[in-house]
């Protein structure tokens, strides 16, 4: 899985529009087969702050994504209307399911008796 989380520092006059203007974006990108999830907050500190949490399934589904058409259309959209773009973090790590991470707990107190 990859996981991306970046900071949007959008310009006050846009603001408000900001989730209107890159709803397009948002929804063609939940379509994407890879997409695990996409989804915007906005900052409760500065009205002007959006972070975008994404994930997809692997490597090969995070390329799809940026060489897709609506990839493309957004990132020459967005940028009148923002201050700043930053890539907060990415990372890579291997989903666990639900019983896989309980096996593991139960190991490790099998190990560390007492």
């Amino acid at each position: 899985m990859i996981f991306i989380t970046v900071k949007f520092k959008v310009r006050p006059e846009y603001a408000e529009d900001w989730l209107t203007l890159v709803d397009p974006f948002t929804q063609a990108t939940r379509k994407e087969p890879g997409n695990l999830w996409f989804d915007w907050s906005r900052s409760v500190d500065d009205p002007n702050e959006f972070v975008l949490v994404e994930a997809f399934r692997d490597g090969p589904a995070g390329e799809q994504h940026v060489k897709s058409d609506h990839f493309q259309t957004a990132m020459k959209a967005m940028p009148v209307a923002l201050v700043e773009r930053r890539r907060s973090s990415t990372s890579r790590s291997r989903v666990t399911t639900g019983r896989e991470w309980a096996s593991s707990r139960c190991r490790r107190a099998v190990d560390r008796p007492g």
